[in-house]
């Protein structure tokens, strides 16, 4: 999207959640009118924070410290805004209760209290939970495979403002200690200009496995070059899959593990991907496993293609939890595993960093320790 079309949109959008949070909450609350414009003052503040995020992302460049200040207040307003929903809706179910006035008195007081309290509890754990990264472990079963291989998956890393050098070096530590077979960053690497990313980039070296470390496309990657991302990744000595496939371990004991482009090539016109090329000389009596961004992908795939497991990311698992639902009108799956035919299984994962706001509610961040098993 162009930088200020996405400026003047996200503005606008948080603009509106403003208004609502001020009139259907703020407005409502039982204390001071000194104390109303204090809290109006704190949304405008916000507010402004949203738009130097967007000066932040595309056009100057900030300390990591202001950067973090700056990411806050979309998530920020999100929240406040899903408390005023709660608080509108309770507050209506009070007002149409019988009841004497001074018991409904009190439970209005109680509503005001709970609203302020539950938004600063609910903010202040989701900012803990972002740099938190979970190890998931998981067992998936692959019909016809000989031997169990274990997979490390990483995927929405968005390097980029908070997501840095060092937030990278302890991941490369972690899935190093977990010795992996191979390693696979199912998109959404790099959310910055290839210039800005290329050091951050350079710790991705250092990770080891036995079978090396493949990746694709997320649909970020579109926005800041695709190109050029991928000619940086295959330096490190990762290997990109552009609607191909490789064979992992030992011929007729192993599988094939094949990898698209994201969909998002559709609307640009260029990366596209195709399942067909992508499964393209496999090896036919293995399992096949397929790196794809977004779960819709599952779309393209027909039984008669013979798709074991596919491994995607891209929902974040709805990072703060309301977004979820919105989500899940987009997405088939919105994390961990599932059969999706008698066929196919798809694995989803949460996402390793975040986008936007540094905030994660009731979706943690993982890294996936996958072993596939007989």
């Amino acid at each position: 999207m162009n930088p200020i079309l996405f400026t003047l949109l996200l503005t606008g959008v948080f603009s509106l959640l403003n208004m609502y949070i001020s009139k259907r909450l703020i407005s409502r609350l039982s204390i001071s009118s000194k104390y109303k414009c204090y809290f109006r003052i704190f949304l405008y503040l916000n507010l402004f924070g949203i738009f130097l995020y967007a000066l932040a992302r595309y056009y100057v460049e900030f300390p990591s410290w202001l950067y973090f200040l700056f990411s806050l207040p979309i998530g920020v307003l999100f929240l406040l805004f899903c408390t005023a929903i709660l608080y509108d809706t309770s507050h209506l179910f009070l007002s149409f209760t019988p009841m004497q006035e001074k018991r409904r008195s009190f439970f209005k007081n109680s509503l005001d209290i709970g609203a302020v309290v539950t938004a600063v509890a609910i903010t202040s754990h989701s900012i803990y939970n972002a740099r938190t990264v979970v190890l998931e472990d998981k067992e998936i079963k692959i019909t016809n495979l000989h031997h169990s291989y274990k997979i490390l998956q990483l995927s929405d890393i968005h390097i980029g403002g908070l997501i840095d050098a060092a937030f990278i070096k302890d991941i490369v530590k972690r899935v190093n200690d977990c010795k992996p077979d191979l390693v696979v960053i199912t998109g959404d690497l790099v959310d910055i200009g290839i210039k800005k990313a290329h050091h951050i980039l350079e710790e991705f070296k250092a990770l080891q496995s036995k079978y090396g470390t493949y990746y694709i496309v997320g649909n970020h990657e579109y926005f800041h070059g695709i190109e050029v991302i991928i000619k940086r990744v295959k330096e490190l000595g990762i290997r990109v899959l552009e609607n191909e496939n490789v064979y992992i371990g030992e011929e007729g004991k192993g599988f094939n593990l094949a990898g698209v482009y994201d969909i998002f090539g559709y609307r640009a016109q260029h990366h596209i991907p195709d399942i067909n090329k992508a499964l393209t000389n496999r090896l036919e009596n293995s399992p096949t496993i397929l790196l794809a961004h977004q779960p819709k992908f599952l779309q393209e795939i027909y039984d008669f293609q013979k798709i074991d497991l596919v491994l995607s990311g891209h929902t974040h698992g709805g990072q703060l939890y309301p977004f979820r639902f919105l989500v899940s009108l987009q997405q088939p799956y919105i994390s961990g595993l599932h059969q999706h035919t008698p066929i196919t299984q798809i694995y989803v994962n949460k996402g390793t960093g975040f986008w936007g706001p540094p905030m994660r509610l009731g979706a943690s961040a993982e890294i996936t320790e996958i072993i596939l098993n007989t």
